[in-house]
């Protein structure tokens, strides 16, 4: 295609639906994602909070109901990696696997990366045990005890997805209460075959060649319990997908991107939607109502011009 007006970095929710909104107003828009559409959605099992059904949906399902939305709207979607940013004098440069582009305008939608829990053997048996994703690798160990560190809601439902497929799971967290909504935690204490250990740290992961066990420390007492695990799924928290534009957006201390009320950031014409935004709130439905609002900015940015 011809470079286009607007070149938008990733494919989630956000992406999707900038994307959708840019190309609906009459714009050459291109979306650039480096995994698969959908973002973290497609890492996820079943969405029971997005607003319009009534049962919960396949989270796969969903994506790619977004992706075929937008595709029929005229944006492009192609597979690559964006590398670097940089402002020219007719607008944009950037450096990716497809090749040098030179948007009007860039919507900055890369999203986050799941955060390493840091213990000893994590990084050794990445792939060979150790996990991020639960919907990815989860069927691998169907029938085997697996083990879940995280509170919060990703930490929560990827639990209760592996304890339908697994024989025991082990979900550990360090403080006494899950940060995860009620209903989660409700469920997750009624599931048979989910074994809580709060206050407990997983302080180590140990194998040959693949996820052998993990080690538990009690932290009120310094106790440590060695569970006969095949796999272990971290959920710790999130890193936004910023190091490509770094230098040229303002970021905050954590590395997400700085952004007004109509998602402009510093940079007249670079705007930020969805998770990789400095926000209270990460769920699709913010991501969503992002991507529209971050799209009809960079409209108004372009014919501002």
């Amino acid at each position: 295609m011809e470079q286009p007006e607007i070149a938008i970095v990733g494919a989630g929710p956000a992406g999707l639906t900038a994307g959708l909104y840019a190309a609906r107003a009459g714009h050459r828009t291109l979306i650039l994602e480096k995994f698969i559409p959908g973002g973290q959605v497609s890492r996820t099992p079943e969405v029971e909070n997005y607003p319009g059904f009534a049962e919960p949906v396949v989270a796969m399902e969903l994506a790619q109901a977004m992706e075929a939305q937008t595709r029929r709207a005229g944006a492009v979607l192609e597979a690559g990696e964006v590398s670097r940013l940089a402002v020219t004098p007719a607008g944009f440069e950037l450096d990716t696997s497809l090749g040098k582009l030179q948007p009007e305008s860039v919507i900055i939608a890369s999203g986050v990366e799941s955060r390493e829990l840091g213990l000893k053997g994590e990084r050794e048996l990445r792939g060979r045990g150790v996990s991020y994703c639960a919907i990815c690798d989860g069927p691998l160990f169907k029938g085997k005890e697996v083990a879940v560190v995280g509170g919060g809601d990703s930490a929560l439902e990827e639990a209760l997805y592996l304890a339908g497929i697994c024989s025991r799971v082990h979900l550990i967290h360090r403080r006494d209460e899950f940060r995860a909504a009620r209903v989660a935690q409700d469920r997750v204490r009624k599931q048979a075959n989910i074994r809580l250990w709060l206050s407990c740290n997983a302080t180590a992961v140990t194998g040959a060649s693949r996820v052998e066990s993990v080690e538990v420390t009690c932290i009120k007492d310094g106790s440590k319990t060695v569970l006969p695990v095949a796999a272990l799924f971290i959920y710790v928290g999130s890193l936004p997908n910023t190091g490509w534009c770094k230098g040229v957006v303002d970021l905050d201390e954590s590395g997400f991107v700085k952004a007004d009320g109509l998602l402009r950031t510093n940079v007249p014409g670079v705007l930020a939607c969805g998770d990789v935004r400095v926000t209270p709130l990460r769920q699709i439905a913010t991501a969503v109502g992002d991507g529209a609002l971050a799209a009809m900015s960079c409209h108004t940015f372009l014919l501002s011009r």
